[in-house]
Formats: C-alpha cells, structure tokens, sequence
C-alpha cells in the first residue's frame, strides 16, 4: 500500500473519530480518548494516515509525567494507535508507529511507552524490561513496554510513569 503520514489537520477531528470508532468496534473507549487527550492539552502529536485521500489510520502521543532516580525525564506514551479493518495487514499501522517515534526523537523525548501487545510491539524496539523500573499501575505486565529514544540513556534504577489525566477516565471505562 502507498500510504501517506501526515501530521493532523484542522478538519481531521470527524474522520479520526470514525477511525477510532471502526478499528475498536464495539468500544467506543479509543475515540473519546482522543477528544480528551486534545481538550486536556495533552497531545503531543497525532498523525494520520491516508490512501487515496482517504484517512485509514491515526497515532497520538500524549505527554506523560516520567521520573527516575531524582529526575525527570521528556516522555509520551503511544496511544491509541488505529487502523481502518479493511486496511490493515497492509503496513499502515507500522508506517504511522515508525513515523510517531521519529517524531519523537526529533522532538527531544527520551523515552516512549506502550501499553499493547508485546509480540506486536517488539518490532520497533519496544520491551518490557525498558518499563521494569518505572511504578505505574500497568508495572509488571508484558503488555507494558518502554522505548528509550537516545542511544545514551541511562535508564534510572526505579522510577515512575504516569499517562495523562484522560488515561484514568479511559481505565475506569476498560
């Protein structure tokens, strides 16, 4: 597939939302997620995919409160990530993965955190043991997953991650 990522537009919102709502059917969890992530200030950056005009796919970071062994570190967590169901299996859902982390990087984050399916998520470098460190109430589960950003990173020896605000809601809602 000839996908094309591009940053959010002012007009996106309506086909984000229908997205968000086809790619997590029945829940509806994913695309208020979105709209609080935005009203709360909290989006980092959200990218959306297209094929032949038509957007298939988005990806939001949103900044997270990350700190370790007396400092604070720039992080985002990556979610939620979504795919139309007939698009995907066709690369869309990497090419937007890959584009947010670049993004990323040249943002100046540190570090990256996913709650998602480990065997899915180890493809761009995440892993479990990047999260060990960090309390959180997803600590200690394989589905909870960091990235450090910059080959220099020195992970701290114990820390904390916590999402943003909307996150909480969503948890009480799943």
């Amino acid at each position: 597939m000839n996908v094309r990522v591009r940053p959010e537009a002012a007009g996106d919102a309506d086909a984000i939302q229908s997205v968000q709502l086809v790619a997590f059917h029945p829940s509806t969890d994913e695309a208020g997620l979105v709209i609080r992530l935005h009203e709360d200030g909290d989006s980092v950056l959200s990218l959306v995919a297209e094929l032949r005009g038509e957007i298939v796919g988005h990806v939001m970071l949103s900044r997270m409160r990350v700190t370790g062994d007396g400092r604070d570190y720039r992080a985002v967590g990556l979610a939620p990530v979504a795919v139309r169901p007939w698009a995907q299996d066709g690369g869309v859902g990497s090419a937007l993965i890959e584009a947010a982390l670049d993004e990323a990087k040249a943002l100046g984050e540190e570090v990256v955190f996913v709650v998602g399916d480990p065997d899915y998520y180890v493809r761009f470098g995440f892993s479990p043991g990047a999260a060990e460190p960090f309390d959180s109430p997803y600590a200690g589960r394989s589905w909870f997953m960091a990235l450090w950003l910059r080959s220099d990173a020195v992970p701290p020896k114990s820390g904390s991650a916590s999402y943003a605000r909307a996150f909480a809601a969503w948890d009480e809602l799943g």
